[in-house]
């Protein structure tokens, strides 16, 4: 069974810009290790050792993020007035009448400091394909609370 990593077009070309910014780097590290390597004694060259460290880290990420995009599900939002991924939703927290807007946004996306909950989290779960004026429970890991959608864009 493959499972497919949910996501927003937005996100999809984000990580298609961080490939691209890797690749283009690749040559600069590959050079670095080159230079580092003709300095003698591999044994006890901190240059190539860490240079040949920062090109894995980078040969790694690529993999990770191209794997990333092989298995990603693009979602497009719909316009049927659900929460749903891509879309922004207005929140009232009850317990202190704190009112929040966040984009529903894939697992890779998330960032609670750009105003970005991923869709599976526990208020993502809580809040989907609910429409704006639900009340809705949120069991989260720190406990119990409740939400109100006040609008769904």
């Amino acid at each position: 069974m493959v499972y497919y990593q949910k996501m927003t077009p937005t996100g999809y070309q984000k990580i298609e810009e961080e490939i691209a910014r890797l690749k283009k780097d690749r040559p600069r590290r590959i050079k670095i290790l080159q230079e580092a390597r003709s300095l003698g004694d591999l044994s006890e060259n901190t240059e190539y050792t860490e240079a040949k460290r920062d090109l894995g880290h980078l040969q790694s990420r690529l993999r990770y993020l191209e794997k990333q995009l092989k298995y990603a599900e693009v979602i497009e939002k719909n316009d049927d007035g659900k929460v749903d991924l891509g879309k922004t939703v207005t929140l009232r927290f009850d317990d202190d009448e704190e009112t929040e807007k966040y984009q529903i946004v894939g697992r890779m996306e998330a960032d609670i400091a750009e105003g970005k909950i991923s869709f599976d989290s526990p208020l993502g779960q809580a809040i989907n394909k609910k429409e704006a004026g639900a009340v809705v429970n949120v069991a989260a890991p720190a406990g119990e609370y409740q939400v109100t959608i006040l609008a769904v864009e």
